[in-house]
């Protein structure tokens, strides 16, 4: 062992696996050191892996060697006492599958072990004892996935050959590299798959296995059921695009209490399941957090002041949403995708001939539901920085009025058929209960840009969106 080396850490072959170097003090009366210290760590690229238990095992003969075990947690792996020769093979799906690293530690160095490498260690000298931290507590339902020490593609060269080893029979027996299946990639849920926006992630992501879809009626997260609905060690990313949208019947005594349960306390639910897990949560909110009466697009810290009830849920699922370590909140405006949508009911009354009355007074930007997908995936994938991203079609914005006009002329129709009124004209006749809108609708988008994503031209996507629906008529 080493004193007085200081705290570092050194990348190998396997991704996610790193070596660390720590200090450790001594003097005739022993040693001391920080056998992992949260603080220091993360700042040094430590992933913030959150353990939750803590193991020891005590080894009292030279050459007791623990068989490669790829485990479904993350491991902080750490000697108290003598030395081990650590082999870590990499038993994950992907291009570095069968990857191979060794090393030797002792008290003055360490190893991070991400799920799904495999891991062993042969201890090199008598009295052993060392220590792993992992973030999720042992279960016997837990799945391994194990590879046999003497496999002759990863070539372990063993310091102790393994017929002089202390190997159990169980390790003995384990499979050899080909026959291993590989430990699949944690899981993506998307919550909401029913939806607009389900159903663009759907398009998006349908191919991929690691990723899953619930509806409502199999995943409603206002039922705290949901809480232990998935074994949520399987999972990584929850995307919720389930919500309460209807914006008027929410000013309304049942729509109220419904829109309170989905948008809040169902995001409550899905909050504590990403605590709990370490998953990232990615939650879909509104410019109706806004009260619209800004000069200048809304950025993404502008307090919040909604008008209506489904504003003041979209808030405060909001701020749930950001008491999560992981998260992502992504608010968009005016969103368009399959279904039922303002752009679709324009393009049916254009081909009708039929004259509407649209407000001329609220502003903003169009969301298509395919741009909101792609770039919901290009902040997971990319591991942008966390937090609150605006995300809406670029361009000038545009009124209700002008926009309705722009699809009459490019379904055929006569725009001047559009009759711009204003928002209390447009209501002043309206049967049952009208939610308020925010005036100013418009979000600035330079922080997602920031992040090398490229938003796109909303009027581009008005004019594939129209020739497209017009063809379905």
């Amino acid at each position: 062992m080493e004193f007085g080396k200081h705290l570092a850490a050194f990348p190998s072959p396997i991704p996610g696996l790193t070596v660390w170097d720590l200090p450790v003090h001594g003097d005739s009366r022993g040693w001391f050191k920080e056998n992992w210290q949260r603080e220091k760590m993360i700042a040094m690229g430590l992933p913030d892996f959150g353990p939750v238990q803590n193991n020891v095992s005590f080894n009292d003969a030279i050459g007791t060697t623990r068989g490669i075990h790829a485990e479904p947690w993350d491991k902080w792996v750490s000697v108290a006492t003598g030395r081990v020769f650590g082999a870590w093979v990499d038993l994950r799906d992907g291009p570095t599958f069968g990857t191979v690293f060794t090393a030797e530690l002792d008290p003055s160095r360490a190893v991070f072990v991400p799920r799904g490498v495999g891991n062993a260690y042969q201890t090199l000298e008598e009295d052993t004892a060392y220590s792993y931290l992992v973030n999720d507590h042992w279960s016997s339902d837990a799945h391994y996935t194990f590879l046999n020490l003497e496999d002759e593609t990863a070539a372990i060269a063993w310091p102790i050959a393994l017929d002089r080893a202390a190997v159990s029979a169980k390790d003995r027996r384990h499979p050899r590299l080909a026959a291993v299946i590989p430990v699949a990639r944690r899981k993506i849920l998307v919550v909401g798959g029913e939806g607009q926006l389900g159903h663009a992630l759907r398009q998006a992501l349908d191919a991929r296995k690691d990723v899953e879809f619930a509806d409502r009626q199999e995943f409603d997260v206002a039922d705290e059921s949901v809480l232990h609905a998935r074994l949520w060690s399987d999972y990584e990313v929850i995307i919720n695009a389930a919500a309460y949208t209807a914006v008027d019947l929410a000013e309304t005594p049942d729509g109220r209490r419904e829109a309170w349960a989905t948008n809040v306390q169902g995001v409550a639910h899905l909050v504590r399941i990403a605590a709990m897990n370490d998953l990232t949560l990615v939650h879909v909110s509104s410019d109706y957090v806004f009260d619209g009466e800004t000069d200048r697009p809304y950025r993404e810290d502008d307090p919040v002041s909604p008008l209506g009830v489904y504003g003041q849920t979209k808030a405060a699922g909001d701020i749930l949403v950001g008491t999560v370590p992981k998260h992502y909140v992504v608010r968009a405006s005016w969103v368009i995708g399959d279904g039922r949508n303002f752009v679709r009911t324009m393009v049916d009354l254009a081909q009708r001939g039929v004259a509407p009355k649209v407000v001329n007074d609220q502003v903003g930007r169009l969301t298509f539901t395919e741009d909101l997908a792609t770039g919901i995936l290009h902040l997971v994938e990319t591991g942008a920085p966390f937090g609150v991203y605006n995300l809406t079609g670029a361009g000038d914005p545009r009124s209700w009025a002008e926009i309705a006009r722009m699809v009459f002329s490019l379904a055929g129709g006569d725009a001047n058929r559009v009759t711009p009124v204003s928002t209390t004209e447009y209501y002043r006749e309206a049967q049952g209960p009208v939610a308020p809108r925010p005036r100013s609708s418009e979000l600035d988008l330079s922080k997602i840009e920031a992040t090398g994503y490229s938003p796109v031209d909303f009027d581009r996507r008005l004019g594939q969106a129209v020739a497209r629906w017009c063809g379905e008529v």
